[in-house]
């Protein structure tokens, strides 16, 4: 992890594109770096997900330009390396495993649904938990879980209509977006536990994973026109 987090302060240092393109072999060697820690990622978790053997790194990889036409941070790169490794890819759903490497113990392990743009997936994903709230109560308060995540997500102030505000899991029923993030130092980055470590918060957050995947089993993407 050495190169992939020297590289990412140096291009937080130099966030423009006369740095970025002068310096396109550290990147290179970084990204390269960071595919192979995906490939190793993806043998692993695979024991327990075979769904995910089939990806191919190179593929699960999002770029550093940054979309600054909304930001007042016009700065053109985000200094991470993000991939999502799921049985579709790099897709937010179906739900998977997600990375995020960034300096200065910014970096996370993530799962579920991040995105809360997809009404029909929001939609899902409430009828699911409202139907089958005990379930979900199962998963998120076993102890696995619980020493190593907290379900987080956009809220709406109130149980939207439709649903019981009397529920078991109205508190659920009001967000919009449900996932889970596990925080990684740059010391236990650069550690030789950093796999070990990454899979077995992986592993633990499966269940999780897959109750929402069952709840988006019908969704599909939306196609642009």
């Amino acid at each position: 992890m050495d190169l992939i987090l020297k590289y990412l302060k140096d291009l937080s240092k130099n966030n423009n594109r006369e740095w970025y393109h002068s310096h396109k072999s550290e990147y290179k060697s970084a990204n390269s770096q960071f595919e192979d820690l995906l490939q190793e990622l993806i043998f692993r978790i695979g024991e327990s997900d075979s769904s995910i053997l089939h990806n191919v790194p190179k593929e699960l990889t999002f770029k550093l330009v940054r979309d600054t036409r909304f930001s007042h941070d016009k700065s053109p790169y985000n200094p991470a390396f993000r991939a999502h490794i799921s049985s579709k890819g790099k897709l937010p759903i179906p739900v998977g495993y997600y990375i995020m490497i960034k300096p200065d113990n910014q970096s996370f392990l993530g799962g579920g649904l991040f995105a809360d743009m997809f009404k029909d997936a929001t939609r899902m994903i409430r009828d699911y938990i409202s139907e089958n709230p005990d379930e979900w109560s199962r998963i998120i308060n076993s102890d696995a879980f619980k020493e190593c995540f907290t379900v987080e997500g956009t809220s709406l102030k109130n149980v939207p209509k439709g649903y019981d505000a009397e529920h078991p899991q109205a508190e659920f029923l009001k967000f919009k977006s449900w996932y889970v993030e596990y925080p990684i130092s740059d010391e236990i980055l650069l550690s030789s536990e950093f796999v070990d470590i990454a899979v077995d918060k992986f592993v633990k957050m499966k269940s999780f994973n897959d109750y929402l995947n069952k709840a988006l089993a019908d969704f599909k993407m939306p196609v642009r026109l």
